[in-house]
């Protein structure tokens, strides 16, 4: 994991926190453990419930479309392949949560019917998020954002490192797969930090 990136004076703080985890579905309160922890450290604590419910929904549609779905897969069905990443990025009174899956296929935004069970989850992002959308990395895959508005910077404090454990079950397999997460994720991080390059006023 990695965090708390400093960019030049008279600039917003980035601060940024990733993982990679086996794409099953206990990925999604290992997300959601994440967030919580981040945010906490961060003194963001009041926009936890929000972001763990955005990243929650964000896993969920990552594992939908490159993990095993089944309740409690076993271990050896878990390859090399079932790999996402996550990362939470803040700058400035911006919080953003990128999710990464091994799939070049866009999701597409249902419209069910009141009686589905499921098929929501964009909605539920589109409504509570200021906005997201799909970045498409060197590495491959997509990463899949949302950016939610905040009302102040975070302000962590000078502990520069928060270990995070990932239980068995979740924890991400070694091999290509991994890498493409953590280079994506790379990618989006420094991307971002490009973008954030206007000097504001001293």
């Amino acid at each position: 994991m990695t965090e708390e990136q400093e960019v030049p004076p008279n600039r917003d703080w980035v601060y940024t926190s990733s993982l990679q985890l086996a794409a099953v579905p206990s990925a999604a309160s290992c997300s959601r453990m994440l967030v919580r922890l981040t945010l906490t450290r961060w003194n963001l604590a009041d926009y936890v419930e929000t972001a763990e419910l955005v990243m929650s929904e964000l896993v969920t549609n990552a594992v939908q479309a490159t993990g095993l779905t089944g309740p409690e897969p076993k271990s050896w069905e878990i390859t090399a392949e079932h790999v996402i990443g996550v990362q939470l990025r803040a700058v400035g009174t911006s919080l953003v949560l990128d999710v990464w899956d091994s799939s070049s296929d866009a999701p597409v935004t249902s419209n069910p019917g009141e009686d589905a069970e499921g098929g929501r989850g964009l909605l539920l992002i589109g409504a509570m998020a200021k906005q997201w959308d799909v970045f498409c990395p060197h590495a491959g895959g997509k990463i899949v954002w949302a950016e939610l508005e905040l009302d102040r910077a975070a302000k962590p404090p000078p502990l520069t490192t928060m270990p995070v454990r990932i239980p068995g079950a979740t924890k991400p397999p070694k091999g290509p797969t991994n890498t493409m997460a953590e280079e994506a994720l790379l990618q989006r991080f420094l991307d971002a930090l490009y973008q954030w390059d206007e000097p504001r006023p001293a």
